[in-house]
């Protein structure tokens, strides 16, 4: 017996009063919190609920009352659709105000520490193009719009090149233009998918994983230099050499044309080879006179202007004189150390990913910087009391974990290692107030410094400078 599927309520005409995490907004409903996308507080809608618990619900909007006053036109045709830039339809100052104050929020409602007043956040200077890399998917199944659906077109090819629906695999919506990248990623994109479309050459098909055409990756750097990587899903040596030579020709500006053939079940390219068909397997990016190696396979912070922004943050906060030891954690390819390393008497980095280490090394022999020690393993098992008697106790700790804020075991070697201070950059105000209340003891905080990396979305990064307390 088949169950019933159950109904959800349609509420009419209520106000949207705030905006939340992963970019929604809040209505209220008797006690009921509704997470609400693409709305903006003041806002009147009717909402049908979709997902109810106890105490909250998601809703989706029916039909638009009356417009918030803060709305503004969203500038992109895949507003809605594509899942990014869900802050479009708000005025680039309002995003600011509630980045802000969201990272007040976290920290006071979750940290609950006596915290200084909080700095006003650092806006990125571009709020669109600023973006240095996107992925884009190719897909036999394109996604097709409600709109669309209603039409009464036809749709015989359904080949697309574009951005993942989210929260499904394999649906692709096709993306004419994007907003996020230099618009030499745009000319290429759609070059490549016309190509491919001319000569019949096979979108992936995700289900099936079959066809030829898997995915490209556009990487641009401040330098003006250019990296594409174009996925392939088959070893067909004359198709991959037609399209290669294609894109070579049309684009000499390209610095650095790769390829990979990835016949595995996901995109991950970190094990995969990579094959250089035309320039340099790397581009360089530059900040402050120095410069770094960035390959296929790099991280490096994605908006190159504003990470400049961030890490002068983190260096102030460091104070650093020329005397200082200084410990970098979660340093992936060493930017940070390296940025700081000619105030410093010596910067060790530690980093998980051993190929992150390598980069790191490299970018430190490219700038001449002899000042740095790197090692690569899992922080909780390498930041440990005998690593810290042999390398010495740090004066300063720079910290950059990753969205999930720090093991505590992390955080009892911070605390034995007891610098004077700590510098703790973070993309997540709620897990790094959570370590901040475990820190809280032995340290103060003494300066907070929102940044804005990503403009158009719910992100914000945060640097705290926290300072050891005096024992009594």
């Amino acid at each position: 017996m088949s169950r019933k599927k159950k109904e959800f309520p349609i509420i009419e005409q209520i106000e949207i009063t705030d905006v939340a995490a992963e970019g929604k907004a809040i209505a209220r409903y008797n006690d009921l919190v509704i997470f609400v996308p693409y709305v903006a507080p003041g806002d009147v809608v009717d909402l049908q609920l979709y997902r109810k618990k106890n105490r909250y619900a998601e809703g989706r909007v029916l039909q638009f009352h009356r417009y918030s006053p803060l709305r503004v036109e969203p500038f992109c045709q895949h507003f809605g659709v594509c899942g990014g830039c869900k802050w479009q339809h708000l005025p680039y100052e309002e995003q600011l105000k509630f980045k802000q104050q969201q990272v007040v929020d976290h920290l006071t409602r979750i940290g609950k520490i006596e915290l200084p007043p909080v700095s006003p956040i650092l806006g990125s200077k571009k709020s669109i193009f600023y973006r240095n890399k996107l992925d884009f998917t190719f897909s036999n199944k394109s996604w097709l719009t409600p709109e669309e659906l209603q039409s009464e077109q036809t749709f015989d090819c359904r080949n697309a090149l574009g951005f993942h629906i989210p929260g499904m695999f394999d649906k692709v919506l096709d993306i004419k233009k994007c907003w996020l990248q230099d618009d030499i990623s745009n000319q290429i994109r759609l070059s490549i998918r016309q190509f491919a479309l001319e000569h019949g050459y096979p979108f992936f098909d995700l289900r099936q994983q079959e066809g030829l055409m898997r995915n490209i990756i556009v990487r641009t750097a401040s330098t003006g230099e250019i990296m594409l990587i174009v996925v392939f899903f088959q070893h067909d040596t004359d198709k991959i050499n037609a399209m290669m030579e294609h894109i070579a020709n049309t684009f000499p500006q390209i610095t650095s044309l790769l390829y990979i053939v990835n016949q595995k079940a996901n995109d991950t390219i970190t094990d995969q080879q990579i094959h250089l068909y035309r320039g340099r397997d790397y581009i360089l990016e530059q900040m402050e006179g120095l410069q770094f190696k960035i390959g296929p396979k790099s991280f490096y912070q994605t908006n190159s202007e504003q990470a400049y922004e961030l890490y002068k943050v983190a260096r102030r906060f460091a104070a650093l004189s020329g005397n200082e030891l200084v410990y970098d954690l979660y340093t992936g390819t060493g930017t940070i150390a390296n940025f700081v390393a000619r105030q410093a008497r010596q910067v060790i980095g530690i980093e998980y990913v051993p190929e992150a280490i390598a980069d790191a090394k490299l970018n430190a022999a490219l700038n001449q910087i002899d000042n740095t020690l790197f090692y690569a393993g899992d922080m909780k098992d390498i930041l440990t009391a005998s690593f810290i008697e042999e390398h010495g106790r740090p004066d300063v700790i720079i910290t950059d974990p990753p969205r999930a804020g720090m093991h505590d075991d992390v955080i009892k070697a911070i605390l034995f290692a007891a610098p004077e201070r700590i510098v703790y950059v973070s993309c997540n105000s709620a897990t790094q107030a959570r370590d901040l209340s475990l820190l809280d003891a032995a340290y103060r905080v003494t300066a907070v410094q929102p940044v804005d990396m990503f403009p158009h979305t719910q992100h914000v990064e945060n640097v705290v400078l926290l300072q050891r307390r005096e024992e009594k």
